[in-house]
């Protein structure tokens, strides 16, 4: 399955939180040009967040992460071109937005952005 050129839609609530058009894959993640919908302006400081906590490195600030991705996954579901996703690990920053999927839980003991 080729993943390059194709959109994958983050969706939220009543709107569109926005489109990534996927220009690199290396597996297990996939990454591309985000396009913000107008459901972002409601979820933009939630990703900053956990994007800034899954970059320090301790166990305080991991479990702070695990609360902020939590609201995350709340908030947001990651849609394939045939379908949602049942789990996934995603971050946006500006125009960029990177995020591994799967159709079955993530183990739990991994560390954040693996």
């Amino acid at each position: 399955m080729g993943f390059e050129g194709a959109v994958w839609k983050i969706c939220g609530g009543d709107e569109p939180v926005g489109d990534i058009l996927i220009d690199e894959a290396d597996f297990p993640w996939l990454s591309g040009r985000f396009t913000a919908g107008p459901g972002f302006a409601g979820v933009r400081e939630l990703f900053a967040r956990e994007l800034a906590l899954v970059e320090e490195d301790d166990e305080e600030r991991r479990l702070e992460w695990e609360d902020a991705y939590d609201e995350v996954r709340r908030r947001v579901s990651l849609h394939a071109p045939d379908g949602p996703v049942p789990e996934f690990l995603l971050h946006i920053e500006g125009d960029r937005a990177w995020f591994r999927w799967s159709d079955e839980p993530f183990d739990e003991d991994a560390a954040p952005g693996d």
